[in-house]
């Protein structure tokens, strides 16, 4: 049984949890609020960007995982998160005197700027266009500086339970239907915490890996599997420019999806070849299921 430090217990970090709970491992979980957290963790409660604020950390911390999110879409949030945070966190590791002998984090694939649908791997360049992805490259640079053997994920658009807004629009008939090509890169909650799991107790990982699931899905392909699923309306057919919405990572700024990121095909071969084995392969494996939980409530 291993201790497990978890700061951000949030939408993958409390599924992680409970995952590690599940497996007889003792787990502390840091969120500013801890009646959020799963059954079975023990709370840390305090902010990680300002790590004063924060309890004692547990005698023996044997693996840790940075799993934060920004609370908005803001860059002084991102920035709150990914930066000040992970300082914090590391800080606060040490300060305690505690030196994991893993510490896996969180990142994303929009550190890729390429958008015409190249496919990409862990040896690809990283060219952000936005401020989320230099943001979480930033990260991962500091991350790499702190002395710690480190293994970073960079996972694609998450979804699964809560996080179910493409199906609504599908049943609503307000999915849309690009005139080109669009490929997108998703995992399900569940997978992405098995995922961080997997990591976290590997004998010899590589330091970087893609988080996505078996297939880089051609958004349109995934907007009419889901109409014809749900017997509801064909996906509106426009312009490229008139698409603003895409179908990664479903959390919401303000009332509408964010905006989707370039169209890219990213790889798992590395993430399959180190033995992980998904639950949900591909998206009609995770949203088949979503659809299906649904009709029995």
């Amino acid at each position: 049984m291993a201790q497990v430090v978890i700061a951000g217990c949030g939408y993958v970090g409390n599924a992680l949890a409970r995952q590690l709970v599940g497996q007889q491992h003792e787990v502390f979980g840091i969120r500013r609020d801890i009646s959020g957290l799963a059954d079975g963790i023990r709370g840390i409660a305090g902010d990680v960007a300002q790590p004063g604020s924060l309890g004692p950390a547990p005698k023996r911390v044997d693996c840790a995982v940075y799993a934060v999110g920004a609370v908005d879409g803001s860059e002084q949030a991102y920035r709150r998160a990914y930066l000040d945070g992970l300082a914090g966190f590391l800080q606060w590791l040490a300060d305690e005197g505690q030196r994991p002998r893993r510490l896996v984090m969180a990142s994303s694939t929009s550190v890729y700027g390429q958008r015409r649908g190249e496919w990409i791997d862990e040896d690809s360049p990283t060219h952000p266009t936005t401020f989320r992805g230099e943001t979480l490259l930033a990260s991962e640079r500091l991350l790499a500086t702190s002395g710690l053997s480190t293994v970073i994920v960079r996972f694609g658009g998450i979804y699964g339970p809560g996080r179910e807004s493409l199906i609504d629009r599908a049943r609503d008939g307000k999915l849309l239907l690009r005139s080109s090509a669009h490929f997108t890169n998703r995992i399900h909650r569940d997978d992405a915490a098995g995922v961080l799991a997997h990591l976290l107790f590997h004998s010899s990982p590589e330091p970087l890996y893609l988080g996505v699931d078996d297939e880089a899905a051609e958004e349109g392909e995934l907007h009419e599997w889901l109409a014809d699923q749900l017997g509801a309306p064909p996906p509106l057919e426009i312009d490229d420019e008139e698409s603003g919405r895409g179908a990664g990572d479903e959390r919401r700024t303000g009332n509408a999806p964010r905006r989707s990121a370039g169209s890219k095909r990213c790889s798992n071969r590395r993430l399959r070849e180190s033995g992980y084995v998904f639950r949900y392969p591909t998206f009609r494996e995770g949203y088949g299921e979503l659809i299906r939980a649904r009709s029995r409530n």
